[in-house]
């Protein structure tokens, strides 16, 4: 009975406890980085959902619609190589990681830099489907991976911010 406990609480906790909805704020929601300047700028969305928690800086979700077309995207923002999209909780059914990942793995969905280090260390990627259903995670990159392993950070790698 212990055991069975153990694993509820553990389900919960990993699924449920931490996570909360994102209210949309207006522009700053969905923005995705500019090719000419290098600068993170909104575009038109509706139908924002999202959540996030906390207990980690890669528990972030969010999904929308634009009626921006991948064409247009795809000349004016930064592409993201090497989008992995994670996992959401089962009842926030609008990101189906799986769904995106093959998307994102036939070119059938186009994934853009967001912001880049959100967060140090962190990327929020931004994917968009040819329908206009978009996506947006947050994703370690190179710099935090190497920092979160307990490596220096390449050269490439901006200054970690003190106190992170």
């Amino acid at each position: 009975m212990s055991a069975l406990a153990m694993g509820i609480a553990l389900y919960y906790f990993q699924t449920q406890a931490f996570y909360e909805p994102v209210a949309a704020t207006g522009e700053r929601d969905v923005q995705v980085t500019l090719l000419a300047s290098g600068q993170p700028e909104p575009i038109l969305f509706e139908d924002f959902e999202a959540i996030d928690a906390d207990s980690s800086p890669i528990r972030y979700r969010a999904c929308f619609k634009t009626i921006q077309s991948q064409a247009m995207m795809s000349e004016t923002y930064e592409a993201y190589e090497g989008a992995e999209p994670l996992v959401a909780p089962d009842w926030f059914d609008c990101f189906d990681a799986s769904e995106i990942g093959n998307a994102l793995e036939s070119g059938e969905a186009i994934a853009f830099m967001g912001t880049e280090n959100i967060e140090y260390g962190i990327d929020r990627v931004i994917a968009v489907l040819p329908d206009g259903r978009g996506f947006a995670w947050h994703q370690i990159n190179e710099c935090g991976a190497q920092v979160f392993d307990g490596e220096d950070a390449p050269d490439t790698c901006p200054p970690k911010p003190e106190g992170q």
